[in-house]
């Protein structure tokens, strides 16, 4: 893929309008009240295309817009291409690690499906996605889908431009580094990394002249983001970035029972390692989990959501190994996958 562009055919714009993760799925996450979780999702979209049309900004997703890589519901899907099919221009987006069902994106997605209907620029690969003239400046948006490595000079991909903005959705260690995290880095040429996947706002990093920011996605999920405002973030032509408030429920989620602390991505609980020659009781374990009163006060969830902070606690509490952690959370999205 270029990004060489010719002022001819280039697409102008006020800026652009970065939407993070939308989640869109007929399942609703376990402590979420919504009626009707997918159509909260939708909700949230249309907001986006209609503040992108508004404001002459090119609409940029920043991946997972399924929380799932086949999405089953035919009439979320319907919906979404109708909302898209409003946009005053063609929006873009990354690939996110719920889009996909292999390493990248295949034509059994339905993000891939979604792209074939013209209605939406997928980056399917590490590379230049498209020139911009946004005022007078000539902008290159550049992409890294999940599972991919960003690169460390941005310049060859794009001819004469003014600036670069790249997208990513990864693990960033913006704040204190995990297991797994990607330290944010220079990258030559671009001037902007806008990241998806982790569901937090974060302060940005600046790292020579690459600033790194990840802006948070607008559908929470998890209870560690309730205090989360849901937004999208609009980057204009006089070099203006700021967030736009999604209009939302604020008390969205069912707090019955224990919780813990955090299970967004980036923001799992950090404790030490131990717990050797556990491995073999990670079958047992988990079945005794399935028996505990405290993961059933809420009833049954549809995405086992609500079990899965318990398996956390329990695993944290008992500081669990490696092993035997991958083992349990491995059979929980096993059984999960053979409900739905």
């Amino acid at each position: 893929m270029s990004g060489m562009h010719d002022a001819k055919t280039m697409r102008e714009a006020e800026g652009f309008l970065f939407i993070g993760d939308p989640h869109l799925s007929s399942r609703r996450p376990g402590r979420r009240k919504d009626e009707n979780f997918g159509q909260t999702v939708l909700r949230k979209i249309a907001f986006a295309i209609e503040t992108a049309n508004e404001r002459r900004l090119v609409p940029v997703f920043l991946g997972d817009m399924f929380d799932r890589p086949v999405e089953e519901d035919e009439l979320l899907k319907t919906q979404l291409i109708r909302i898209l099919r409003k946009s005053w221009t063609l929006p873009l987006s990354n690939v996110g690690n719920h889009d996909i069902r292999n390493t990248v994106l295949t034509d059994g997605d339905s993000l891939a499906v979604l792209a074939e209907t013209g209605l939406l620029k997928v980056a399917a690969h590490s590379g230049a996605v498209e020139t911009f003239r946004i005022g007078e400046k000539v902008i290159g948006i550049g992409a890294t889908p999940y599972g991919q490595s960003p690169p460390t000079d941005a310049r060859p991909f794009f001819g004469q431009v003014d600036a670069i903005i790249w997208l990513t959705h990864h693990d960033v260690a913006f704040e204190n580094p995990y297991p797994g995290s990607m330290a944010p880095f220079a990258i030559a040429g671009c001037r902007m990394v806008v990241n998806g996947h982790m569901h937090l706002t974060k302060k940005p990093i600046q790292v020579g002249k690459t600033l790194w920011f990840n802006p948070g996605n607008i559908t929470r999920q998890a209870v560690d983001s309730i205090d989360h405002v849901p937004a999208v973030w609009s980057l204009t032509v006089d070099g203006k970035f700021e967030p736009i408030p999604i209009p939302h429920e604020p008390a969205i989620f069912d707090l019955t029972g224990k919780l813990i602390d955090a299970i967004s991505p980036g923001e799992q609980a950090k404790s030490a390692e131990g717990g050797e020659g556990e491995a073999a009781t990670a079958e047992s374990a988990f079945v005794s989990l399935l028996k505990a009163d405290s993961a059933m006060e809420m009833g049954k969830t549809q995405d086992g959501s609500v079990l899965l902070e318990e398996i956390t606690e329990k695993l944290e509490r008992d500081r669990a190994g490696a092993d035997l952690r991958g083992l349990i959370l491995e059979l929980h999205a096993t059984v999960v996958a053979n409900a739905a």
